[in-house]
């Protein structure tokens, strides 16, 4: 999942061996609906191939902690011969250094969209544990991130990325102490105790 609280997902089917989705066969589409709401990047799916004796292609994606599932079958039609797999096989090879290069771009892209969207949801949620002048400077390598992503240079969005990461690490640190006092809030000792699997007598 790409964004907390997501509780679906497209699922693309592509024929091929080249990097990047634009470059192979679409064979088919579905999406996974019921999955939990949680943190992005959290949820696990499953995603199985099955070919059975007639070259009936079944694909099925389960999330994990529910089970819930999808699946979608493509025909035998959509096969290839043998030129068009041999043909596939040497624009892989032909293309390998510039299809890598544009992969890691895209995600490269992807982490940075992430890393934005996340920064500004925990703005948005505990801007008060920021000083003015945080939330100035974090706001600075946002902006500079946000550049960064719109262009080219796979080395500027990564330093660019690092920059953020960085500066928000304290921040970070900040809001995972503030979620487990407000766990731990109106707890007992003995209670606190038995969820660390710490014994009592020795809690604090």
């Amino acid at each position: 999942t790409f964004r907390d609280g997501q509780t679906a997902m497209a699922i693309h089917v592509v024929q091929g061996e080249r990097e990047l989705v634009s470059d192979c066969r679409s064979l088919a589409r579905f999406e996974l609906r019921g999955i939990p709401p949680m943190v992005a990047g959290a949820a696990r799916i499953r995603v199985t191939f099955a070919v059975d004796a007639d070259g009936l292609l079944e694909v099925s994606a389960q999330e994990l902690t529910t089970g819930v599932q999808a699946q979608v079958q493509v025909k035998p039609a959509y096969g290839l011969d043998d030129a068009q797999i041999a043909q596939m096989l040497h624009d892989s090879v032909a293309h390998a250094q510039d299809d890598r290069d544009a992969r890691m771009l895209q995600e490269a892209r992807v982490d940075a969209q992430a890393l934005l969207a996340a920064t500004r949801n925990a703005m948005q949620l505990d801007r008060d544990l920021l000083s003015e002048q945080e939330v100035v400077q974090i706001h600075t390598d946002m902006a500079a991130l946000a550049q960064a992503e719109q262009g080219g240079d796979i080395d500027q969005i990564r330093l660019a990325t690092e920059a953020l990461t960085r500066q928000t690490d304290a921040f970070a640190e900040r809001r995972m102490n503030r979620s487990i006092q407000r766990a731990l809030a109106g707890q007992s000792v003995d209670q606190i105790a038995q969820l660390t699997d710490t014994p009592s007598s020795t809690a604090s």
